[in-house]
């Protein structure tokens, strides 16, 4: 029987390399994603490669508790189950938070955090039920550090980063391993279009002088997913290239 994954923010970035993992490895992928127009052209790349029974392509705003619980429905009754969700979609807002308007910081709660309470609420009960089950949260080391005017992403990782602690707690009875992946710079079309004196400074700051490839995200995940990580639970994972482990003191 076909494994069946859901991956949100699966268009483009870490998500789209996510998808093209688990495709490669004959995982049924359900790519859900905000905007439905902008998605069709990879989507329609990825039917030809794969075939259409292996990827499904559904629009869904992941903050928003009618849009998820639509997409819950029309999943749920195409698929006799879920095998894994990653909770990869999410925002970044920038700015002090005196700068912030209130409709920032919720959209940006609202997309980063509920997000996983509302997708929780919505498949949980079926992994339950078979015991069996695998979720993946895309943090981020912006949740485990303080940033210059980052307060809303800061604060709304923060909340990701120990919430993965509780769902591991709460559902590791029932044979379902939470953990979360926390990403660093990544070479997502996004970050590609800062400018490259910033792209270098990401570079100078990890020991290993390197962004991380979406691909190399997507391996961490199929790996947390797989049969070879069953030992692993309630961890927050670091994929940052070694970014955030100095702890600023000069070389000696």
């Amino acid at each position: 029987m076909m494994k069946n994954i859901i991956i949100t923010g699966a268009g483009t970035g870490m998500g789209l390399s996510m998808t093209k993992k688990f495709l490669a490895n004959d995982w049924h992928v359900i790519m859900g994603v905000h905007n439905l127009d902008k998605a069709k052209g990879v989507y329609q790349e990825l039917v030809q490669k794969y075939s259409p029974e292996k990827v499904t392509l559904k629009q869904v705003n992941v903050g928003d508790s009618k849009s998820v619980a639509e997409f819950s429905k029309e999943v749920n009754t195409e698929n006799s189950h879920i095998d894994a969700i990653i909770n990869n979609a999410g925002i970044f807002t920038g700015g002090q938070l005196q700068d912030l308007t209130e409709e920032e910081w919720d959209r940006t709660m609202a997309v980063d955090v509920k997000s996983i309470y509302l997708m929780t609420k919505a498949f949980v009960p079926g992994m339950i039920q078979r015991r069996a089950g695998s979720i993946i949260n895309i943090a981020s080391v912006a949740g485990l550090l303080g940033d210059y005017s980052m307060p809303a992403y800061n604060a709304a990782k923060g909340a990701v980063v120990n919430l993965v602690r509780s769902m591991a707690l709460d559902y590791g009875p029932y044979g379902i391993r939470v953990n979360n992946i926390n990403p660093g710079a990544t070479n997502t079309p996004m970050f590609k279009e800062n400018p490259e004196t910033v792209k270098q400074s990401y570079r100078d700051a990890s020991p290993l002088k390197k962004i991380a490839e979406p691909e190399e995200i997507a391996n961490v995940a199929y790996f947390l997913v797989s049969d070879q990580a069953t030992a692993i639970t309630g961890q927050n994972i670091g994929a940052s290239m070694g970014y955030g482990i100095w702890s600023g003191q000069p070389k000696q």
